[in-house]
């Protein structure tokens, strides 16, 4: 079962925080000679979110060799025309994404998302990382799985935990 069209707009979204898709959707266009249709979209935003074929498929519900198979007679082959890089193979799918970077698409870097203050992630975004469960009688249990990275001196990480492998030289 194929994923409904309202549900396909929201899917892959943060690419428009991150990516000019108008003027990027009407250069593709122009390069295939006519709109880009909404499945072409939609999977050209999973790319620039950094998704690969493999979770593009699974999100959309769809096949693995039909996505493959699509992406390389269409989204592949109209970045490729765009860009005037007919003659490259498309060695792995972030080739794309590295390709219109370079060619001035994208408009606010990932990284740069993720140290922003003010930013909001599509429910999509969480997939992973929040687990909503129906529990029995309309109660839900919601799981947030959290990792933190923080940069601490040696010293103070050595008195924050007490039994490090190091204790005793």
């Amino acid at each position: 079962m194929a994923v409904k069209a309202k549900s396909q707009e929201q899917l892959f979204s943060q690419a428009e925080q991150m990516w000019d898709l108008k003027r990027l959707y009407t250069a593709l266009a122009t390069a295939k000679g006519k709109s880009l249709t909404p499945m072409e979209k939609l999977h050209l935003r999973g790319l620039l979110c950094g998704h690969g074929p493999a979770e593009i498929a699974k999100k959309l519900h769809k096949n693995l060799n039909g996505v493959e198979s699509d992406l390389c007679n269409t989204v592949y082959h109209y970045v490729k025309s765009l860009l005037d890089k007919g003659h490259q193979k498309v060695e792995n799918w972030r080739n794309i994404s590295e390709w219109l970077e370079q060619a001035g698409y994208q408009t606010k870097p990932f990284s740069s998302l993720q140290h922003s203050t003010d930013v909001t992630l599509p429910v999509e975004a969480l997939d992973g990382l929040v687990k909503i469960i129906n529990n029995t009688n309309n109660s839900f249990t919601i799981e947030i799985h959290v990792r933190m990275i923080a940069s601490l001196p040696y010293d103070s990480l050595r008195k924050m935990v007490p039994h490090s492998e190091d204790e005793g030289e």
